[in-house]
């Protein structure tokens, strides 16, 4: 796909102060110096309060409220949007979508509201969407597309344990996730906005044959006792198969778009860890000069709001004649996602 679509505004909801390593390490019982060893994360956002569990702020409140904020630097007002695609792997609730109410709190209506349900890659997914809708608008439709992606990852998991009886497996989410929200708005009219666009957005189903690599239930009244853990991943297989894949996206965007490597200013590579993804950079650099824009290490793995937190960070770095590639890749399934940013006049 070849969008044309201008980027118009940006914003993100990040729940709370940022918890560090050694506060969360003394919640959980264990050291602070294997987190940073392991993870390489060194601050993460909460929804909840660690110390008594009670939960603060909904997925609704912070998509919300990085909606907001995404119109306001557009300049734009809810009246203007013409659409609403939300990313989450957690809503609040089965039915209604949380979609449905953000767009009721922001005060839009007669518009459609999409809800994706999609982990790390769903983000790029929503984008790919409101690129194809914007595309496909006739004359005389309302000017903006909004997306939005977040998830609150620290609801699906038990304070009430002991944490040093945990396997590898089950621990690593608990210093791993984060929490947040983010979300662009999209003009599909020249010159609308932020002098950037997307210049390519897409994603590819990468899992055929290939155990998935996280498991994350939905507890119901029929199976909310039968002893399995809420989460749990498999961390070895994606230091194996992510770094394998971002490649296999970053080649796959530059071939589609004609660009030759060394016109990239700015790589957003997948957030998964600190320490994670440190190794995927150095994958994907190959002698290469430039930028890497990250943020997981400062704001946890909070999934689908970890591209507009790049997002977020990139375009004051843009500069004139900027280019950039952002991937993302879902574990879930082997989820392939990756777009294209470019600077424009």
């Amino acid at each position: 796909m070849r969008p044309r679509t201008r980027l118009a505004g940006v914003g993100t909801a990040l729940p709370g102060d940022p918890v560090g390593n050694t506060a969360l390490a003394q919640r959980l019982g264990i050291s602070p110096e294997w987190v940073e060893a392991f993870i390489g994360t060194r601050s993460r956002h909460f929804a909840l309060d660690l110390a008594s569990g009670a939960v603060r702020w909904s997925l609704e409140d912070l998509c919300t409220d990085a909606a907001d904020r995404a119109l306001a630097d557009a300049g734009a007002d809810p009246e203007d949007v013409g659409f609403l695609v939300l990313a989450t792997a957690t809503p609040d609730a089965l039915m209604p979508t949380t979609a449905a109410l953000v767009a009721d709190r922001l005060g839009i209506d007669q518009v459609p509201a999409y809800q994706l349900q999609s982990g790390c890659s769903g983000a790029v997914q929503a984008l790919a969407l409101a690129c194809s809708l914007l595309s496909a608008q006739g004359p005389g439709g309302k000017p903006l597309g909004l997306v939005i992606g977040g998830d609150v990852c620290s609801k699906h998991l038990d304070l009430a344990q002991d944490f040093r009886e945990l396997p590898p497996a089950q621990l690593v989410n608990y210093v791993l996730f984060g929490d947040g929200a983010g979300a662009v708005a999209l003009s599909g009219e020249p010159g609308a906005g932020r002098q950037a666009r997307l210049a390519a957005a897409d994603h590819w189903l990468s899992g055929l044959g290939r155990a998935p690599g996280q498991r994350v239930e939905w507890f119901g009244a029929a199976d909310l006792h039968t002893g399995r853990p809420a989460v749990t991943e498999d961390y070895k297989a994606v230091e194996r198969q992510v770094p394998v894949m971002a490649r296999e996206v970053l080649d796959t965007l530059l071939a589609t778009l004609g660009w030759p490597p060394e016109s990239l200013g700015h790589v957003l590579p997948p957030q998964l860890s600190g320490r994670m993804t440190e190794r995927i950079a150095r994958t994907l650099r190959q002698g290469l000069e430039w930028e890497e824009v990250s943020c997981v290490a400062e704001t946890g793995n909070n999934g689908n709001a970890l591209v507009f937190c790049q997002l977020q960070r990139l375009l004051p770095r843009l500069g004139a004649q900027g280019r950039a590639v952002g991937i993302a890749i879902e574990s879930s399934k082997w989820i392939k996602a990756g777009f294209a940013v470019e600077a424009t006049t």
